[in-house]
């Protein structure tokens, strides 16, 4: 047993100040600092928040790698990277590429998977996989490649659907509702829109049809206007899992207290990461395109935004900072919320029973600690 005192401890609706968190590879719950079992091996938290790993459902790359690449090694170097920022587990998240890279990204995948749950894995846990397109609008592409962008084909995601957990697609496409009926059916795979120029009404469908969530609010979909409320306006009106991008460039952050407001408990924050996060500004790629970072924002030769170099970490700051959430509120959009969205029963809080997934951060949302089903995974020097 182990046991971290001393600490801020981050619950779903509120923060413990008099407890320990006790812990093995699950949470074993609170208790009193003079009740340890002898045997109990101690962390002294310093004052620090102890909160539960964060969860990142959108994420292509980083330290100069990327999903889609097909590298075995590239993932475990995102999956350690990523841990120095909070993160426990994640969804590798690939672009609208060819079908051959697709199959070769997701064979990938499959391994490294179940390499992930093992004692031996020292990066973030690998909770599947989320294919972002190729189902998509081509007029709503955003920084995908239009080459690749092919019709809904559910049959396709069927041979995959051991390891993908998510799917974007835009449902008004030729076959889109067809789509999401056979996948609700047959699968368990979370039904996202996105890269959708769908109407209110063919969003609202799309929901009756089983779509339970939105990649990316506000970037690359249809906007909210007073008589056409389009995507944007599904988004905020339906109950659907929205994600927010709070890097302040996608999204303004102005609008982060009207995504409070409007999502509550299913305001997801997510980084859409590309490879060039955590590593110098200049010239990177993302599906197979040239993207060039400068000042803190990716973007295409022609400017449009590709991705983010966001630090998750750093979107609970950011909407903490812009909003007045609580701080076990902001947390909770990036744990608790994202779980729930992914119907992850083991993620997302340290309630008793779930993974002991583990982070050590001080007031500015820095992270010292990373601690995954039990084990330290990261730690400052």
């Amino acid at each position: 047993m182990q046991a971290i005192l001393n600490g801020r401890i981050v619950m779903p609706n509120r923060i413990v100040t008099d407890s320990a968190l006790l812990f093995e590879t699950a949470i074993a719950g609170l208790c009193a600092p003079d009740a340890l079992p002898s045997d109990c091996r101690v962390i002294d938290a310093k004052g620090l928040y102890v909160a539960p790993g964060l969860i990142d459902l959108h994420l292509h790359g980083y330290m100069g790698e990327d999903v889609s690449d097909g590298s075995p090694e590239g993932v475990r170097i995102i999956a350690r990277g990523i841990a120095r920022n909070g993160v426990t587990s994640w969804l590798p998240t690939t672009m609208t590429l060819s079908k051959q890279q697709l199959c070769t990204a997701f064979d990938n995948l499959r391994p490294l998977r179940l390499e992930s749950r093992t004692d031996g894995w020292d990066g973030a846990e690998i909770l599947g996989a989320h294919a972002e397109g190729p189902f998509i609008n081509p007029a709503q592409k955003g920084a995908q490649n239009g080459a690749h962008v092919l019709l809904p084909d559910a049959g396709f995601l069927l041979d995959f659907s051991d390891i993908i957990r998510m799917v974007t697609l835009a449902p008004e496409m030729p076959g889109g509702i067809a789509f999401l009926d056979t996948l609700r059916q047959r699968t368990d795979i979370v039904l996202a829109l996105g890269h959708s120029d769908a109407t209110y009404e063919q969003a609202v469908q799309a929901y009756r049809h089983g779509l339970s969530h939105v990649t990316h609010a506000f970037n690359a979909m249809s906007p909210l206007r007073q008589r056409a409320p389009g995507a944007v306006g599904a988004a905020l009106s339906l109950p659907l899992t929205v994600e927010l991008i709070a890097d302040g460039i996608h999204v303004h952050p102005g609008l982060f207290p009207l995504m409070v407001r409007a999502k509550g408990d299913k305001l997801v924050l997510v980084t859409d990461c590309t490879r060039a996060g955590g590593m110098p500004e200049g010239e990177y790629t993302l599906g197979g395109q040239a993207i060039f970072v400068k000042d803190g924002c990716c973007r295409l030769a022609n400017g449009t935004i590709a991705g983010s170099v966001l630090k998750l970490n750093q979107a609970v700051k950011n909407i903490a900072e812009h909003t007045d959430l609580p701080l076990w509120e902001a947390v909770n959009c990036a744990s608790r919320n994202p779980a729930r969205a992914l119907g992850e029963p083991r993620k997302g809080t340290l309630e008793p029973g779930k993974d002991a997934d583990i982070i050590l951060m001080d007031g500015s949302f820095a992270v010292l600690r990373t601690i995954l089903r039990g084990k330290t995974i990261y730690a400052t020097p």
